[in-house]
């Protein structure tokens, strides 16, 4: 039979054991930030997902430096909710994306950086025509590749917002994680209202996922660099399962690839398509 002193040891461990969990939920409930509808609620939020960034190992000075100044922008909400062109038909969608003149701005540009494509297919196994397609389809080659959009603010504002919460709450720790590991300031997190970083419009996990420096100068720089942009892309499709001289064309395997980049069908096919333009030239 235990003794009768042992009993307030006991009570002291089980009233310090209580403490210890009342801590723990507290933490948890305070990294589970919860989504909102308005900009009521969103400082409130944006105090927890500083929480949770730092409990994911961010660090302060990241956390401080990219989140201090955010605020809701309800204009995201609004382009967000207004989506429209992948609702066409692959007809329409390709007559309103694809012209003579991308097509032949994309054929220069492939006998421009001939020997960067022949070394990124080497590495990569993606041929040049399928890079060169969606850098004209998302950008016209950089040429529209937006800085309006403060990213760290968008995301924040998309992750706070529920129709897709849980997503974009891990588009903007990896866009915290971008800058944690040096490739870009918050300041030059400046791309798509969506979050899309650089000239084929990358949102954060696949840029932590799949950039690579292919310049060699020490950064992923998919905003600036040809080559780190180029080599990323291909990186993106490697990544996903590309096979190396296979068919890209609608029903093959690396056709599913290509799906990975988008999921819309019709941009799908319109890479494919003007993929096999730029071949044919």
């Amino acid at each position: 039979m235990p003794s009768t002193s042992a009993a307030p040891i006991k009570i002291r461990l089980n009233a310090i054991c209580l403490v210890a969990l009342l801590l723990v939920g507290t933490a948890g409930e305070a990294a589970a930030a919860q989504c909102g509808s308005g900009p009521a609620g969103f400082q409130s939020w944006l105090q927890r997902f500083r929480l949770q960034a730092a409990a994911q190992g961010i660090g302060s000075g990241t956390v401080l430096s990219a989140l201090s100044d955010v605020t809701y922008d309800p204009s995201i909400i609004r382009l967000d909710r207004s989506q429209r062109s992948f609702k066409l038909s692959f007809q329409q969608f390709y007559a309103r994306r694809v012209d003579k003149a991308l097509i032949n701005k994309g054929r220069v540009l492939m006998q421009r950086h001939r020997a960067l494509l022949d070394r990124i297919e080497k590495r990569f196994g993606v041929p040049g025509e399928v890079i060169i397609a969606i850098w004209g389809l998302e950008t016209h080659y950089g040429a529209d590749a937006t800085a309006r959009y403060s990213i760290i603010r968008s995301l924040a504002t998309l992750a706070y917002d529920c129709r897709r919460s849980e997503f974009f709450t891990g588009q903007l720790l990896d866009a915290l994680r971008i800058v944690n590991e040096g490739d870009l300031t918050p300041a030059q997190l400046r791309g798509g209202w969506a979050g899309e970083i650089g000239q084929t419009q990358f949102l954060p996990t696949p840029y932590i996922r799949f950039a690579v420096d292919f310049d060699g100068d020490g950064h992923k720089d998919l905003i600036h660099s040809v080559p780190d942009i180029l080599a990323s892309t291909a990186s993106f499709l490697a990544g996903h399962g590309w096979q190396r001289g296979g068919s890209y064309e609608p029903g093959s395997h690396n056709y599913g690839v290509i799906a990975e980049w988008n999921k819309a069908d019709v941009y799908d096919r319109t890479i494919a398509a003007m993929a096999d333009q730029l071949r044919g030239g």
